[in-house]
């Protein structure tokens, strides 16, 4: 059923239109005597045809027009109007504050009816379009999403890759991503910012696929010559991660090369201080060297939270943005609750 609003301050022509309407079939005719009315209703419904006298008081048909056009999803509402002036300026006005087509008084009935068909098939048709491109939209987005969880799937497996050759676990890179969420939501980043950052944040270490095992695993302290390789493993990761069309790719591969640079200037591997080193940088090293220090390895002993904690606040704006460490120390419940999620698995008893 077509619905069909008719505005005119003539009663005679209301139910004159109102009659016409009806002899067209299939179509439900709302009447309106005053302007404002009627523009209420077509703000609070959403007619197939408005059929809108030019000459009226308050509130003319070129104002009407005009003012319905600003209206959402009104932009594209056939709109016809009719008017007993054959002024070709009126005519050129409306046009320009969007009428659809004009017919004049007194209303030629055949004419009234090819022309009021046309707007309503015109105005089917606008609709199946918009019905198709909603569809198509949502497959879109459908397949989309399945690149995007397989594309995670990827990348949680390499970074998993990386830590089969490292004594961490895959639930301290679940920890440390979420740790980054919260530093990011704490800083402002937008929602999607903070799902980018915990998407690449599991990312950092992947250039330790590059590292000797005989000095990836090595238990005891590196000399000076295998430190210097190990800290290759920035490069390595940026390497491995750059250049991709992903933007978690891209946000990976710049965390990778910027977590182990420090806000004074003395880390690697371009030595880059304060806000020369990328914020999400700055964010992932808060929140893998404090799970790191809480985490029990075979080489040291888990440290105390509160131990933990101390160690961020006296080295902000040494090797952390104070900022991120701000943040993370006025969360400390949310911390301790991703912790209570994400726990290391107990070793098996033999």
């Amino acid at each position: 059923m077509n619905v069909v609003a008719i505005i005119d301050d003539s009663d005679i022509n209301l139910a004159l239109l109102k009659a016409l309407v009806g002899k067209l079939g299939n179509c439900q005719a709302h009447a309106f005597a005053e302007s404002a009315a009627g523009f209420a209703w077509c703000a609070e419904n959403l007619p197939d045809l408005i059929i809108v006298d030019y000459m009226m008081p308050v509130m003319d048909g070129i104002e009407f027009i005009t003012r319905l056009r600003r209206l959402p999803e009104r932009s594209e509402l056939p709109i016809l109007m009719i008017t007993a002036n054959d002024d070709r300026e009126v005519r050129y006005r409306a046009l320009e504050v969007g009428a659809t087509d004009f017919l004049t008084k007194p209303v030629d009935r055949m004419e009234f009816a090819a022309r009021a068909r046309n707007l309503l098939a015109l105005n089917t048709t606008r609709k199946h379009l918009a019905d198709r491109a909603a569809w198509l939209a949502e497959e879109v987005a459908k397949a989309t999403s399945v690149i995007h969880e397989r594309e995670q799937e990827l990348l949680f497996r390499m970074s998993r890759a990386a830590e089969f050759r490292d004594p961490e676990t895959g639930a301290h890179i679940q920890r440390m991503a979420h740790f980054s969420r919260l530093i990011a939501a704490g800083m402002g980043l937008s929602a999607e910012e903070q799902l980018l950052i915990l998407q690449a944040a599991p990312m950092h270490d992947v250039g330790k696929i590059g590292i000797p095992d005989a000095i990836l695993l090595k238990p005891g302290r590196l000399t000076p010559e295998e430190f210097a390789i190990m800290r290759g493993h920035s490069r390595l990761g940026f390497e491995l991660l750059a250049g991709s069309q992903s933007k978690v790719l891209q946000a990976a591969a710049s965390i990778a090369l910027a977590h182990h640079e420090r806000f004074d200037g003395s880390g690697y591997p371009a030595g880059l201080a304060g806000s020369a080193i990328p914020l999400d940088g700055r964010i992932v090293a808060v929140a893998d060297v404090f799970d790191a220090l809480v985490s029990e390895r075979p080489y040291k002993r888990a440290w105390e939270l509160e131990r933990a904690f101390a160690y961020l606040e006296s080295n902000a704006s040494a090797h952390f943005d104070p900022e991120c460490v701000k943040v993370f120390l006025a969360r400390k419940d949310e911390v301790l609750a991703i912790r209570l999620r994400f726990q290391d698995e107990a070793p098996d008893d033999f």
